[in-house]
């Protein structure tokens, strides 16, 4: 652990507080997943109070992952009230995309920092040119319903989503949306189901991240593995109070406009994130 002193303290107490604060608000307005947005303010926080960059990407990745567990939760209760939930597919994928998840969080022990951020960085950029180009597509009903697929297309798929999305620190409701309207979901099944993924993802991710970051040295105070309570604790309470004042803008603002500002938002946050993995 990296000794702080209480200016220290106030700083990340302070900026971890505006990350969740910020993340909320942005998840409310774009209707988009925190974990987008968490990790890479989170990896700045990190930077200010001296967390070595080796170790700052693993933690902002394991601590946005465990702040998915309750926003997760909250969302995926409200989707399965509206029966929105293809639970048949969801019972298949999930132990595949928690397989998926844990060996993404093992794996991160070992990846570079440089790496990890690049594959966060390249995520990221890839959601941005999605939110900015093909955002319309997804407002379109699906075409005919496909059969939920099993067997080595499930463990496939969900397996890739999982370890992609616990590298990145994300839900998987981008991914998970990109997959499930493939296979004939509506947007609105595809979203709530998406939701499900997350808490697939984000509780084996988490544990997984908190054994693989046991006994590392050079990580922030009060840490479990590589996951921050401090961090954890204000992020889940701070975007409680701020995802709701985003939602009720973005019904007040065109939508369009409003995921092409996000993507040119995103879109700048990858590249800043990939040019300090490559230089």
């Amino acid at each position: 652990m990296i000794d702080l002193t209480g200016l220290d303290w106030a700083l990340m107490l302070l900026g971890l507080a505006g990350v969740g604060l910020f993340a909320g608000f942005l998840a409310g307005l774009f209707g988009i997943g925190g974990g987008i947005v968490i990790v890479p303010a989170l990896y700045a926080v990190f930077g200010l109070i001296g967390v070595p960059e080796e170790e700052r990407i693993k933690v902002a990745v394991a601590t946005s992952l465990a702040t998915i567990i309750v926003t997760s939760l909250r969302s995926v209760s409200s989707h399965m009230k509206h029966g929105a939930v293809d639970m048949a597919l969801l019972k298949r994928w999930a132990p595949w995309i928690g397989l998926g998840a844990i060996a993404g969080a093992i794996a991160a022990r070992v990846i570079p920092a440089e790496a990890l951020t690049l594959i966060f960085a390249l995520g990221a950029l890839g959601v941005a040119i999605r939110k900015g180009l093909f955002r319309s597509r997804e407002k379109e009903q699906a075409s005919e319903l496909a059969p939920v697929p099993g067997g080595p297309i499930a463990a496939a798929l969900g397996g890739g989503i999982g370890l992609l999305s616990s590298l990145m620190g994300i839900g998987g409701g981008v991914l998970g949306v990109i997959v499930l309207t493939a296979y004939g979901r509506t947007i609105h099944q595809a979203i709530a189901t998406s939701a499900g993924f997350g808490l697939a993802i984000a509780v084996p991710g988490t544990l997984g991240f908190i054994g693989s970051g046991w006994g590392v040295n050079g990580l922030p105070p009060l840490t479990i593995g590589y996951v921050s309570l401090p961090a954890f604790a204000l992020i889940a309470a701070m975007t409680f109070l701020t995802a709701p004042l985003g939602a009720t803008l973005a019904h007040r603002l065109d939508k369009g406009i409003l995921n092409r500002v996000f993507a040119i938002y995103l879109g700048i946050t990858a590249l800043l994130l990939l040019r300090e993995a490559l230089i």
